[in-house]
């Protein structure tokens, strides 16, 4: 783990070329300003999938983030407006009817470019070079698994898939099996997880130990910055559903886990293990099941964090989006 107070420079850093997958969401929001904030990264595009909101809502909502960071400049890509196989389930009553629900936002004056998000995700992997790109997955995985599947060219071209989604210890969260992420499109999550990419993953059993304190948001409202007022505004509104359920003083922010590994791989820690998933159970549809003391012989596909390092987490997300 880091040091509590270790200083970061963003000076002379190498540029990791990213892809970010998402189904926007407030805490894929957080994540995407994480992301626009931070020159260690380049964002060669967004593409939107159907989770969180149905298709309309993710892809309108990435836009008014692309527009809320003043990245007018990072190319938005609509991708799959259902699952591989199941009918779509979406998360209104813990994200809004609108995906963003807290602040108010107009529409946004950004367009969609014109590809399919699978057919610009293949087209840009192909024109990399080995191990030049990584995806970052935040909602269903179906985009990422139609690109796999369609064009298995790829596979060398993708340096990690970081991704959140899944539980362990702390089982799911739509289901007593299930996370919502994989719950959504298990089949896809298959397809991910047996595509032979190197994987990060980080799941409840990580994103549960970092809860938002009314403390901290209330700094980011404090940043005195559009991007500061409305991230608390979502954030706000968003955890309000956790504290509920749990009975915690806060919630966890999911999403910007991923986002913070890549900046700080050192706030986690995590094990190589390996992960199927559910898909054919009524009881267990979309469990990661996760083999965690190597019981079953199949070689890792997959680290699985579960430790964190949550005052760095929560400090260098204040120090980013203080950057917007």
């Amino acid at each position: 783990m880091r040091p509590r107070g270790a200083s970061r420079s963003l000076s002379d850093v190498t540029t990791r070329k990213i892809i970010i997958d998402t189904d926007p969401g407030q805490d894929d929001a957080i994540a995407i300003l994480l992301a626009l904030a931070s020159p260690e990264l380049e964002v060669l595009g967004i593409t939107c999938v159907a989770g969180n909101v149905p298709l309309p809502l993710t892809t309108r909502n990435a836009l008014l983030l692309c527009e809320l960071a003043d990245r007018g400049d990072v190319p938005v890509f609509a991708g799959c407006a259902r699952p591989m196989i199941r009918p779509l389930v979406t998360a209104e009553e813990v994200h809004g009817k609108t995906g963003l629900d807290g602040p108010e936002w107009d529409e946004p004056r950004l367009a969609l470019q014109q590809a399919h998000a699978v057919d610009w995700m293949i087209d840009t992997l192909l024109g990399a070079s080995d191990g030049e790109v990584t995806i970052c997955p935040i909602g269903p995985l179906t985009n990422v698994a139609l690109a796999l599947v369609r064009e298995p060219r790829i596979v060398p071209k993708i340096a990690q898939i970081v991704t959140m989604g899944g539980g362990y210890f702390v089982g799911g969260n739509v289901t007593p099996a299930a996370e919502f992420n994989v719950y959504v499109d298990p089949h896809a999550a298959d397809i991910v997880y047996r595509s032979g990419v190197p994987i990060v993953t980080m799941p409840l059993d990580v994103t549960h130990r970092a809860l938002m304190s009314h403390e901290w948001i209330t700094q980011l409202a404090a940043i005195g910055t559009e991007v500061g007022r409305k991230a608390a505004q979502m954030l706000a509104f968003y955890e309000r559903f956790d504290m509920e359920r749990y009975g915690s003083k806060g919630g966890p922010v999911h999403d910007p886990a991923t986002i913070a590994f890549l900046l700080e791989p050192g706030l986690y820690g995590g094990k190589d293990v390996h992960v199927a998933v559910e898909t054919a159970s009524p009881l267990t549809m979309g469990m990661t099941v996760v083999d965690y003391w190597g019981r079953g012989g199949e070689d890792p596909n997959c680290r699985w964090m579960t430790e964190v390092d949550a005052d760095g987490f929560f400090d260098l997300m204040l120090e980013r989006l203080a950057l917007l």
